[in-house]
C-alpha cells in the first residue's frame, strides 16, 4: 500500500513538469486533487492499512499531498504570472522612441521678445503699466479733452464713471514721466482694449508697443531715425515704408507709419503700423516737465500688424484662436 501511494505522488510530479498552460493545469487538479483525485484518495485509503503501517501511511499521505499541492500553487503562479505579461502590450525597446510635442512661446511672446530685443541694443528700457486705468491717465494727462470723440463711452470699455480698460499704451508715458525725470529712453508692450468691430484686420483686444524718448535737443528726426534702423532689423534692409501726416492730441506735429504689404497675389498696398509724434508740451505741462527745456517723441505700434507684415498673416484673429496648424507654424 505504501509503495501505491509513492507510485502516486511521483507520477503526479512529473505529470506536473510537462504541463504548460493553465487549461491542462485545471485538468491536473481535477484528476489528483480535486474531491476525488488520486491524491485526495489515498488518505481514504489508510483505514485500509495493517494497524500497525497506519502511522507510517499517514505521516506518507500528508507529505504526498503537501508536496503535489505546493508544487501545484508554484506552477499556477507562474503561469498566471506569464498570461498577465502576454496581455500586456508588447513594446520594442530597440524601435526609435516617438518624440513627445514640446510647447513653445505663442507668436505673439515671440514677437514682443524680439521687439523688446532689438530697442533694447538701441539702449532702451521696458516699462509697464495697468490695463485697467482712470480717465486722467488714459485722456486728461494725455490732452484728450472731454469733447473729444475718443472718450464716447460706446468706443471705451468703461468699468465705472471713472474707470476703463486702456485703449492705448500711452497711458504707460504718463505713469513714467510722473515719476521720472529726463532723460527718458523707454518703450512699454501691452494689451489695449477698444470695441472695435471684428474683421481681419481688427480686434476688440489687441497688443502694443509704446515708445516714448524724451530729452534736450531731441527732434523728429531722431524719431525717423529710430523708426527706420527699427523696421530694417525687423523687417529687412529692403522694406519700404513712409511718414503720413496725421494728428493726435498728445503728439504735434504727429504722423502714421504705413509699410507696403504685399499679399500672396504679389498685390501691394500700403498697412498702417500705428501713430507717431513729438510730445505735445501739453503734456509735459501734466506731468511737470519744462516743456522750454526738453522735447521728445513718442510712437505706438500695433504688434500684430507687426507680426502680420513679417510673417505674411492674413487675418489677424488667427492669433486668438488657438489653432495648433497655425501656431506650430512659428
Amino acid at each position: 500500500m505504501l509503495e501505491e501511494f509513492e507510485k502516486i505522488g511521483k507520477e503526479a510530479i512529473a505529470e506536473l513538469k510537462q504541463i504548460m498552460d493553465l487549461a491542462r493545469l485545471e485538468e491536473f487538479r481535477i484528476k489528483y486533487l480535486g474531491r476525488k483525485g488520486l491524491v485526495t484518495d489515498i488518505l481514504s485509503q489508510i483505514g485500509k492499512c495493517p494497524a500497525e503501517q497506519r502511522p507510517q501511511a499517514g505521516q506518507l499521505a500528508n507529505k504526498i499531498k503537501k508536496e503535489v499541492s505546493e508544487a501545484f500553487e508554484r506552477l499556477k503562479a507562474t503561469l498566471l504570472a506569464a498570461k498577465r505579461e502576454q496581455s500586456q502590450e508588447f513594446v520594442d525597446v530597440t524601435l526609435p522612441g516617438v518624440v513627445p510635442q514640446i510647447g513653445k512661446k505663442h507668436i505673439i511672446a515671440q514677437t514682443i521678445n524680439e521687439l523688446l530685443e532689438i530697442f533694447g541694443r538701441m539702449g532702451f528700457a521696458v516699462a509697464y503699466g495697468p490695463e485697467v486705468e482712470d480717465e486722467w491717465h488714459n485722456f486728461v494727462a494725455l490732452n484728450i479733452g472731454p469733447e473729444h470723440p475718443a472718450r464716447d463711452p460706446l468706443d471705451n470699455f468703461y468699468i465705472d464713471d471713472n474707470i476703463l480698460l486702456r485703449t492705448q499704451t500711452s497711458t504707460i508715458q504718463i505713469r513714467v514721466m510722473e515719476k521720472t525725470k529726463p532723460p527718458i529712453r523707454v518703450v512699454a508692450p501691452g494689451r489695449v482694449y477698444r470695441p472695435d468691430t471684428v474683421d481681419a484686420t481688427h480686434m476688440f483686444m489687441f497688443h502694443q508697443l509704446e515708445a516714448l524718448v524724451v530729452d534736450e535737443d531731441v527732434s523728429m528726426v531722431d524719431m525717423k531715425t529710430t523708426i527706420d534702423q527699427f523696421i530694417r532689423v525687423f523687417f529687412g534692409a529692403d522694406t519700404k515704408w513712409r511718414f503720413r501726416p496725421s494728428f493726435f492730441p498728445f503728439t504735434e506735429p504727429s504722423a502714421e507709419v504705413d509699410l507696403l504689404w504685399t499679399d500672396r497675389t504679389g498685390k501691394e498696398s500700403w498697412i498702417e503700423m500705428g501713430g507717431c509724434g513729438m510730445v505735445d508740451p501739453n503734456v509735459f505741462a501734466q506731468v511737470g516737465i519744462d516743456s522750454e527745456r526738453y522735447t521728445g517723441w513718442a510712437f505706438g505700434f500695433g504688434i500684430e500688424r507687426l507680426a502680420m507684415r513679417k510673417y505674411g498673416i492674413t487675418d489677424i484673429r488667427l492669433f486668438f484662436e488657438n489653432d495648433l496648424r497655425f501656431l506650430g507654424q512659428f
